[in-house]
């Protein structure tokens, strides 16, 4: 069902810095390309705020109907530390720490990636390519560069030649830097003799004797540069012009800048339609750092062995809190904020849930339709989620409303409320019901919850306050919530 033709979408477009009207290239087909972790650590709380907003792009352009080629790379080599054109390559440093190869690194990091996605519900790429696989690819890209003049060799490393393409085009126009400003406020780096400019970027460093990741070029023994890399993948596979690129607002410069330039001196017309850049998490209201200790990483999240928060939050519960703010504004993390989406989370579960049980009536006291459209309507505004489960707030109100006999709804706008809610939850956010599950384990888990109440509600009736709480208080610290209602204490799973 191709329910784009009925939604207009508008992105905010960072190379413009306004909104516009999302029109693809190809009707009906989308192509984005989202810049994908280096697999030298485990992705972090940060990165994954970028993978799942994205996520959240990917199901809700394929709930629309549109076919989307999703392509997110790893990078397995050539990201220098802090963009340099010497230097450590993490992927090398962390194998010496660990005493491994690095593509044992490489491997061990991108299951952990993999794992970490797969446990927030996180759709797969359509192509997950890696900068290794694509040696050839990006070589072909080189060789067209120096024949255009826009890169030159030195001592067998290549680099792109800033201001020779600036003469032309507009480098920094992402970004909004000048390069007159770059030049004046440039200060000399180590290793950048060889360079025509300081701001030139490597295309192809030739290898160093101690460097084990390499490859053979015209040029030397040796890898490729970071930038390099994302255009070689993305232009592969989704055309030298596409729909969508995406990633964190840190690679705006000089990442995605670098890609811009590559892709314009080679093939003479702008890669991208609509960048998007996903802004940065804070915790406790400071920017993470892991020299601080001012960081958490998922794991530490879901098992609750962390010394910043005070308990376990389910992926689902930290999924559903970072969509609760817009992908481009800041988003803090902390154990007040994290309890709160939970409750949340937990009241829109209950909602849901307890539609099977609503009377239905000749008339609807609220109009589900244009309810429905409200939500469209939010995410049709730049991706904007929080508005989005504002409207499914609205919706739990309704639906409470109806549980106590103070609103009405036909049948037919039941069954198009019920289609919506879940369209939206669990296709759309793609939060994961944790409150409901058919399995022998469930069953186990039901009856021996199910023997807790029994007993704290013997000690409430016994006045043993103490017990009762601390029942509830234990329970809840290992992500089961308990519920007291007219009918009884129910319980859901955080």
């Amino acid at each position: 069902m191709s329910l784009y033709k009925d939604q207009k979408i508008k992105i905010y477009n960072s190379l413009t810095k306004e909104k516009e009207t999302f029109t693809p290239i190809h009707e009906g087909a989308i192509g984005m390309y989202v810049c994908g972790p280096t697999v030298y650590s485990n992705v972090h709380m940060g990165n994954c705020r970028t993978f799942l907003s994205f996520d959240l792009v990917f199901r809700y352009l394929k709930h629309l109907g549109y076919k989307v080629r999703y392509v997110r790379n790893i990078t397995d080599a050539g990201h220098l530390e802090n963009d340099g054109e010497s230097g450590d390559d993490p992927i090398l440093k962390k194998a010496r720490i660990e005493q491994l190869e690095p593509m044992e690194v490489v491997q061990k990091y991108t299951v952990d990636f993999h794992d970490t996605m797969a446990k927030f519900n996180a759709l797969p790429p359509s192509i997950e390519p890696t900068a290794t696989g694509h040696i050839y690819e990006q070589i072909a890209i080189v060789e067209n560069l120096i024949a255009e003049g826009h890169a030159y060799e030195k001592n067998g490393s290549v680099y792109f030649d800033v201001i020779k393409f600036n003469e032309t085009h507009a480098y920094g126009k992402l970004s909004g830097r000048k390069l007159e400003d770059m030049i004046t406020n440039t200060r000399e780096l180590a290793a950048q003799s060889e360079k025509k400019n300081p701001q030139d970027f490597a295309l192809w460093k030739k290898a160093e004797p101690q460097h084990i990741m390499r490859w053979p070029s015209p040029w030397s023994d040796g890898f490729p540069g970071w930038h390099l890399e994302c255009t070689a993948m993305s232009t592969k596979y989704l055309g030298e012009n596409f729909d969508i690129h995406g990633g964190g607002m840190d690679l705006k410069f000089p990442h995605h800048e670098c890609e811009i330039a590559q892709a314009e001196a080679s093939n003479h017309k702008s890669p991208v339609n609509y960048w998007m850049h996903t802004n940065m998490l804070t915790l406790n209201g400071k920017k993470m750092s892991k020299s601080t200790g001012n960081s958490i990483l998922p794991g530490e999240l879901f098992s609750g062995k962390n010394n910043v928060l005070g308990r376990t939050f389910a992926p689902s519960v930290a999924k559903f809190f970072m969509f609760q703010a817009h992908y481009r504004s800041i988003l803090d993390f902390s154990n007040e904020a994290l309890e709160a989406s939970e409750k949340g989370f937990n009241r829109l579960l209950d909602a849901y849930h307890s539609l099977g049980a609503i009377e239905t009536s000749d008339k609807s006291s609220m109009s589900i339709s244009t309810w429905k459209q409200s939500c469209y309507d939010a995410m049709n505004d730049d991706f904007n989620s929080p508005i989005l489960i504002a409207q499914l707030f609205e919706a739990s109100k309704f639906i409470n409303g109806l549980k106590d006999g103070n609103a009405t709804i036909t049948k037919a706008d039941l069954e198009e409320l019920s289609a919506t809610m879940k369209a939206f939850l669990f296709d759309v956010l793609g939060l994961e019901d944790t409150s409901v599950s058919g399995d022998e384990s469930a069953e186990k888990l039901d009856g021996a919850i199910g023997l807790l109440i029994e007993l704290r509600n013997q000690a409430r009736a016994n006045k043993d306050f103490a017990t009762s709480d601390k029942i509830r208080d234990e329970l809840r610290e290992v992500g089961v919530q308990l519920k007291d209602g007219k009918e009884g204490t129910t319980y859901s799973l955080s």
